[in-house]
């Protein structure tokens, strides 16, 4: 099932029905059964009609109320490779390597939901990089007790220019305004996602495509449970948090966002992510 936030309500499709849920986001997803949980909120409801719920996915939210966005890095190969080339001049490329061997994982604060965007919505380049390329992650919902209740289509924008300059400058490198994207929706499963789930990317450049490919998530190096206890382990989040899992599609090194360009981010049955890229209007 699927839980979409928008400006007029919660809106729950569940078997080709859609319902218009009771109480806040908030209070909706921070369940340690959420699955079981909407499934008894939607026997319990009318359902819309088809024309309705449209009228209410026309104004889509990102699929987050108070929460924190935190992310894990170098979870996959592919990533580890690419931070270790563009980290080679500044003489931190062996970090990537040992952390991607290590017992603990990479994990650093994204976003607050303000700085979120969602499906359709703009994400910005940072206009002091000459190096922007879109990191599409596979995002948990984490409830506040620490348990995976749901999944997203997540963008992990990054300035690989400043992260490879320095990787004391990661902060500036990955958190900044509208750094971060997800949508279009929270996918609940009563079963966690086959480890075949396919995640794609496809990136439109005046409307030519410029990049594509795809993996599936089996190819992550750490369990998503992993990843979980490491973040809990002494941060507390009272309403849950979502947790980009780390980037397995990598553009290669000669390739640069521009003003424009369309990312389309695809996750098996959770949906596609649909972002346009833009700079900050404040900082041209």
């Amino acid at each position: 099932m699927k839980l979409y936030n928008t400006s007029t309500g919660v809106l729950l499709e569940n078997e080709g029905s859609f319902f218009l849920m009771d109480g806040t986001w908030d209070e909706l997803i921070n369940h340690d059964h959420l699955y079981g949980y909407l499934s008894g909120k939607a026997k319990a409801a009318e359902p819309l009609k088809h024309e309705e719920a449209k009228l209410v996915l026309d104004f889509l939210l990102p699929p987050i109320g108070s929460q924190e966005v935190w992310a894990a890095g170098v979870t996959y190969l592919k990533s580890r490779d690419a931070r270790m080339a563009e980290s080679h001049n500044s003489g931190a490329a062996s970090l990537y390597d040992r952390v991607y061997d290590a017992e603990r994982p990479e994990l650093f604060f994204k976003a607050t939901s303000a700085r979120v965007s969602g499906h359709g919505e703009q994400v910005y380049i940072r206009a002091d990089s000459t190096w922007n390329v879109p990191e599409p992650e596979l995002t948990l919902f984490i409830n506040s007790n620490g348990k995976i209740q749901g999944y997203t289509c997540g963008n992990d924008m990054s300035s690989r220019s400043i992260e490879g300059e320095n990787a004391l400058y990661l902060p500036q490198a990955k958190i900044y305004e509208k750094s971060a994207a997800l949508g279009p929706c929270l996918y609940v499963t009563a079963q966690p996602l086959d480890p075949e789930t396919e995640i794609r990317m496809i990136i439109l450049r005046n409307g030519e495509l410029a990049y594509e490919d795809s993996t599936p998530i089996s190819r992550i190096k750490r369990s998503f449970a992993e990843l979980a206890g490491f973040l809990y382990r002494e941060c507390d989040f009272p309403s849950g948090c979502f947790l980009m899992t780390g980037t397995c599609l990598v553009p290669s090194h000669d390739f640069t966002l521009q003003e424009g360009d369309v990312v389309e981010i695809s996750i098996g049955s959770i949906g596609t992510l649909v972002n346009t890229i833009a700079i900050n209007p404040k900082h041209k």
